[in-house]
């Protein structure tokens, strides 16, 4: 069994080499590791650092150099080309989630009781979401269970965790945050069912490089809809 775990980034210096380190550093048992870095655009000084790590891990480590932003969506996109292993993951490059939490969102797929996994951050007392975050979420989640008939919690959330077929089953489009809900809309609507597990949550401000906001929340509304109305 392989695990492909796939780290979108853009400008990211103050944290990706940690990341990098938490990820390498999980344990787990019978499962081989493969981590594939798809760099967007940066130009803090996030690729040259992503690129020293590769070379100390070149046999663990693949990249994906993009000449410019693009968005979350299409690094992620390209990382899911570049993944060879059976179970995939979605993982930040900042440290707002714990790369110590992969047993727990593997543990359905494994088991077979789930094909699709998602991390929720309210299933977990004392994640201390930000309110206006928390309202949002809740407001787009509700809509992408009215639209789709989910049982989701947190729709936004950035722990997704696929078999590999799965997502040879879907065809994704979008390229900035509103690859999220285009997901979820197109996952659902292809029948899968989502099972989530609790995750905890460090939240961190705009100031120290949060970079999702109002207008993401505006695109996330009209991707459902789309994704709705049209194939």
């Amino acid at each position: 069994m392989k695990l492909s775990v796939v780290i979108p980034v853009h400008n990211e210096a103050s944290t990706i080499e940690e990341v990098l380190e938490k990820v390498l550093a999980v344990e787990l048992s019978g499962i081989e590791k493969e981590i594939i870095v798809a760099d967007d655009g940066s130009t803090d000084g996030s690729l040259e650092l992503v690129q020293r790590f590769r070379l100390a891990q070149a046999d663990l480590v693949k990249v994906y150099t993009s000449p410019v932003n693009f968005g979350k969506g299409a690094a992620v996109r390209y990382g899911f080309k570049m993944a060879t292993g059976d179970i995939v993951l979605i993982q930040d490059a900042d440290l707002e989630l714990d790369p110590q939490e992969y047993g727990r969102l593997l543990a359905p797929i494994l088991a077979g009781q789930a094909q699709v996994v998602y991390g929720s951050r309210f299933k977990q007392n004392g994640n201390k979401v930000p309110l206006v975050s928390r309202w949002a979420n809740q407001f787009l989640t509700l809509l992408t269970n009215l639209l789709f008939g989910g049982r989701l919690t947190d729709m936004e959330t950035a722990y997704k965790v696929f078999r590999a077929e799965v997502l040879q089953q879907i065809k994704l489009k979008r390229v900035g945050f509103d690859f999220e809900p285009e997901i979820t809309a197109k996952l659902l609507k292809a029948g899968y069912q989502i099972q989530e597990v609790p995750i905890s949550y460090n939240p961190r401000t705009s100031y120290e490089g949060k970079k999702i906001g109002w207008r993401d929340g505006l695109e996330a509304i009209w991707t459902l809809i789309t994704c709705r109305l049209f194939n």
